[in-house]
């Protein structure tokens, strides 16, 4: 029903974009797949409010909402269609569009450095091509992945574990032995409580949004790959827009992409916050990091080469340094 709500709008929505030439502001309806106001939906908070302020008589975004405004596996294809006409996403919600969406989250440099050596266009033209939606800004720099365990680990094997697992870091987990399992983000706490799974895999920031923090006792270091929440614009949509409109958001998604820098601070915060709930550390050294952080680089590629080969040989060279 939802579903069909948005679709009745988003008509609404599409003839306002198609007529954007003859109006002086056009207003985009966006959806995030994460409850709006946590970890993994602020900058795209902050985007939206950048743009309303500055894109008056321009450009103007209409939040709609989060998961409850469309479940979070199926914005990617929302946004595909039209039903909405800005996304704030991740990869791993979409990878039936995008396959080889994995190696974002393999990069090594900035998005800055992305768009400086021509990557952010190999990306922008994958997702183009395949999901047709333009490719707009990235979050995410910064904040790594962890382990997280309800028993401790002496190194990096993971058999006998059973994981609640996601396709971010499935590779890697399998490599090192894990049984792997998948549910949904809000049956992993009673899947904790239960003893169902011995730990998940998930960013630096955002364990206590979900109050998982409760069920967890260890988080093991060092983190590894990147995250990426990347704001979409339906494709049509964006070739509708007015030059002055597409140039509002690109000047908003680079101010957006500044953010990032701040994810160093608020890491430090977040740890500081896991270990007051009772989160202790769990840290790889020596030959036991370097398996680890190699495992996920090796793994996780291995994994997006054999969707695409020529495809993953030409990201790996610019996502990595």
């Amino acid at each position: 029903m939802k579903i069909k709500t948005l679709l009745s709008a988003a008509i609404l929505a599409t003839a306002t974009v198609n007529s954007a030439a003859l109006a002086q502001e056009v207003t985009l309806r966006g959806v995030s797949a994460f409850n709006l106001g946590t970890t993994f939906s602020r900058e795209f908070n902050a985007f939206v409010e950048w743009i309303n302020e500055n894109g008056k008589g321009v450009v103007q975004i209409q939040l709609v909402g989060g998961p409850e405004a469309v479940p979070p596996f199926e914005l990617g294809n929302a946004v595909q269609s039209g039903v909405v006409d800005i996304a704030n996403n991740t990869s791993a919600f979409y990878p039936n569009l995008v396959p080889t969406g994995d190696a974002i989250h393999l990069a090594e440099n900035t998005i800055q450095e992305q768009r400086a050596n021509g990557c952010y266009d190999v990306i922008d033209r994958v997702h183009q091509e395949q999901m047709n939606v333009k490719y707009l800004a990235h979050a995410g720099d910064g904040m790594g992945f962890h382990l997280y365990l309800t028993k401790p680990i002496s190194g990096p094997d993971l058999t006998g574990l059973t994981i609640r697992t996601t396709p971010v870091y499935q590779a890697m987990f399998s490599a090192l032995g894990a049984n792997l399992v998948r549910t949904a983000p809000g049956e992993v706490y009673s899947a904790l409580e239960r003893g169902a799974i011995d730990g998940y895999g998930w960013p630096s920031q955002g364990v206590l949004d979900l109050g998982w923090d409760e069920q967890t006792k260890y988080r093991v270091d060092p983190s590894f790959y990147n995250v990426d929440v990347n704001l979409l614009v339906n494709l049509d949509v964006w070739n509708g827009l007015t030059d002055a409109q597409r140039a509002k958001l690109e000047e908003g998604a680079a101010w957006m992409e500044t953010l990032n820098a701040n994810n160093a601070e608020i890491n430090i915060a977040e740890y500081a916050k896991q270990a007051d709930a009772g989160i202790e550390t769990i840290t790889l050294d020596g030959a036991d990091a370097e398996k680890w952080l190699t495992t996920a680089r090796d793994a996780g590629w291995a994994a997006v080469e054999a969707v695409d080969a020529p495809l993953a040989q030409e990201l790996r060279a610019c996502l990595t340094k």
